[in-house]
């Protein structure tokens, strides 16, 4: 079991309000991507999850656990590619699933790593340090970690953000695969977007954020089914329907703010 709940949690810094009362709840298995403007608390809401920061009030749980601190039951991928610039991508993986599981030999965690590498497409760039990789290569090497570490909790903060369009398209296709690996337990993902396309093709939940403090606006379900190709979706009604519901929700957060800001604008402290 890998059940997330947010529970009344609020956080912020000194007199600055980033999140308010944001209560969600991610299933075994569920796919969830976080979706709002910059500055709506998408990326803070994924580091509270991680452990890297503590709400200001409101809890956290993985189960009936508590989460304080980093655990490797979540395994977290940024747009950074979060990689050791001085090793090797295998040993990278490798470090990983040593510390992950300190019973395993090298030779044991060495397979392991090859196995995930091979699997996202690495084969021939083992040894090769990130710098010497391309962007959605080292993103590659990110994702094989995540997965060779097994956490069953996933939290990817805009991890395709800044890849172009075919690489971005190739590794939501892999990450996809990978979730459904081999008939293995689905991980539970928590996934941070500005991209709507990119959160349909995704996930089974949408998960909309209003502005100052963050909230959550609106929660849509995606009931298209599995798997979903990008040549039959883009047609399918459905999703063209699905496409302008969350379309309309999340102008309607940005617009709602625009004229609270330009409102405050004019009458200072006067409202």
């Amino acid at each position: 079991m890998h059940h997330i709940s947010f529970q009344n949690v609020s956080f912020g810094y000194n007199a600055t309000r980033v999140l308010e009362n944001i209560n969600l709840e991610a299933e075994p298995g569920d796919f969830i991507c976080l979706l709002g403007p910059s500055g709506c608390g998408k990326s803070t809401l994924l580091r509270l999850a991680a452990g890297l920061a503590n709400p200001v009030t409101g809890k956290i749980f993985i189960d009936s656990t508590e989460i304080r601190k980093p655990g490797l039951d979540r395994g977290v991928v940024f747009q950074d590619y979060s990689l050791f610039p001085w090793m090797t991508i295998r040993e990278n993986v490798v470090l990983a699933i040593k510390q992950a599981y300190l019973s395993k030999t090298e030779i044991e965690a060495d397979e392991i790593a090859e196995n995930y590498l091979e699997l996202v497409g690495l084969n021939g760039s083992f040894d090769k340090l990130p710098r010497e990789l391309s962007g959605g290569m080292k993103q590659r090497a990110a994702i094989a970690l995540v997965f060779a570490i097994n956490s069953p909790v996933l939290l990817m903060d805009e991890p395709f953000g800044a890849l172009d369009a075919i690489t971005r398209a190739h590794l939501q296709d892999l990450l996809l695969q990978l979730w459904n690996y081999n008939g293995r337990e689905r991980k539970t993902v928590l996934f941070v977007t500005h991209d709507v396309d990119e959160a349909i093709l995704l996930s089974g939940k949408i998960v909309i954020f209003s502005l100052n403090p963050g909230k959550i606006r609106e929660v849509i379900r995606v009931d298209l089914p599995r798997p979903r190709k990008r040549q039959d979706l883009y047609t399918d009604p459905a999703y063209q329907s699905l496409r302008e519901q969350v379309m309309h929700t999340l102008n309607e957060s940005i617009v709602r703010q625009l004229d609270v800001g330009s409102v405050s604008d004019k009458y200072g402290d006067r409202i």
